[in-house]
């Protein structure tokens, strides 16, 4: 493409909570001029992801990634946030990587550059780029570790003087500290609180219901929380962990639940968060191998629900709970145990407190929205630390539409039951 004036290419607003949508523009093009327009993002662990879409300026020599379609890439159509949510690692990378940021005090930093052309795009300078900023933590919200009582993970505090709602936040079988969602919520006007439960480097396999009982009890007796107004938010394991409070204890009383990839296995052999893992690890000889290496464990756990003795009394909840799920799960069955929940509670009278999300096409890892889509990843099974590769399931562009639409249901759900009215939200 031979031209004198340079493209003129626009991304508003480049700094934004990752939630948010933008606007990429690129303008003084020639009519009927063919771009690629490409994001690119190195992560943290140094793996560089990318995606991008092929466009044809119109006859004002415009691209607007937000009203024209995509003729190929990583996205077809149009797609505003194509350039975010069909991310995929780079031609050459290894297998089962997964996107996700660690440090929420610094931004996701994605560049979005347009290039000549259809082809070779990766080989040539770009006619054009922006940096944008992509954010978890709005600005003046305050990030506490905490390590207090025996209970690890990390508090996050919106601005202004509150006080506000609260929620613990809990990731699932994986370990480890994950901060980016409480971090996300915290943007949304709630005290969240990261929760370390299940770390490589302790015996915290070991935990009672006291350990998370403790930790709901950090957030409720907060200066800056409304005590009354504490729900519970969880993803596979911590979806699990939000229902057994819910139904069992007689410590706290979670305003309501959230569950991502419902969970509801409950041993009868006892209540710590080991009898759950011995049970799963005892069958996972019975897992399927796909073609393609991957494990898939979605037919082990049915095997666990159907036995009633393994299931939780999910009929003594009195809480809202909303149940958001994939109907192409691989890892659990979720859509099973959505199901068993909802007969549950219905014979013990709380049907009326189940809200249920079921998206067709989707996986396990329903992450915030315009996350990269992850259908198999790399996982290290806790009681053996042996790597294997995971099927989560899903395709991109359903997966990708249900993490948008579930959010904002999730986000209306918390709204009213926790702010039981609109509340305003954080943003850039």
């Amino acid at each position: 493409m031979t031209q004198v004036v340079p493209p003129i290419l626009s991304v508003t607003p480049s700094r934004a909570l990752v939630d948010e949508k933008f606007k990429v523009l690129v303008e003084n093009l020639p009519p009927g001029c063919p771009v690629t327009v490409r994001s690119l993002h190195n992560s943290e662990d140094k793996h560089d992801w990318e995606a991008y879409g092929h466009y044809v300026s119109d006859h004002s020599g415009v691209v607007s990634v937000s009203e024209d379609l995509s003729y190929g890439g990583t996205y077809t159509g149009k797609e505003p946030m194509g350039l975010l949510w069909s991310m995929r690692p780079v031609p050459g990378s290894r297998p089962g990587l997964r996107l996700r940021k660690m440090n929420v005090c610094t931004p996701m930093l994605v560049t979005i550059s347009v290039h000549s052309g259809h082809e070779g795009f990766r080989d040539q300078a770009p006619l054009a780029s922006v940096l944008t900023e992509r954010w978890y933590m709005a600005p003046g919200i305050q990030r506490i570790t905490i390590n207090e009582q025996g209970v690890q993970g990390t508090l996050f505090i919106p601005p202004g003087p509150g006080p506000f709602p609260g929620l613990l936040d809990m990731w699932g079988g994986g370990g480890g500290l994950l901060e980016y969602r409480a971090a996300l919520l915290a943007s949304h006007g709630y005290v969240s609180l990261a929760l370390d439960y299940l770390g490589f480097d302790q015996e915290s396999e070991n935990l009672e219901l006291k350990y998370f009982e403790t930790a709901f009890n950090i957030i409720k007796d907060h200066p800056q929380v409304m005590s009354d107004r504490v729900g519970i938010f969880g993803l596979s394991l911590g979806s699990l962990v939000a229902v057994t409070l819910a139904a069992y204890s007689t410590i706290i009383k979670p305003c309501c639940i959230v569950c991502i990839s419902s969970n509801h296995y409950y041993p009868a052999q006892g209540s710590t968060i080991a009898s759950r893992f011995e049970g799963v690890t005892r069958q996972l000889y019975k897992a399927r191998v796909n073609e393609d290496n991957q494990v898939i464990w979605k037919d082990v756990g049915l095997e666990f629900i159907t036995d009633p003795s393994n299931i939780a009394e999910v009929g003594r909840i009195n809480c809202p709970t909303l149940l958001v799920n994939g109907c192409d799960d691989q890892n659990w069955p979720t859509v099973e145990t959505a199901e068993d929940v909802a007969r549950l509670m219905r014979e013990a009278g709380k049907e009326h407190l189940l809200s249920r999300l079921a998206y067709p096409d989707t996986g396990h890892l329903i992450e915030p929205p315009f996350s990269p889509h992850f259908r198999a990843t790399t996982f290290v099974i806790h009681s053996s630390k042996e790597k294997v590769l995971l099927l989560w399931g899903g395709k991109t562009k359903p997966h990708s539409d249900a993490q948008e639409d579930s959010w904002r249901k999730i986000l209306s759900f918390l709204q009213f039951h926790l702010y039981c009215g609109p509340c305003l939200k954080a943003k850039i």
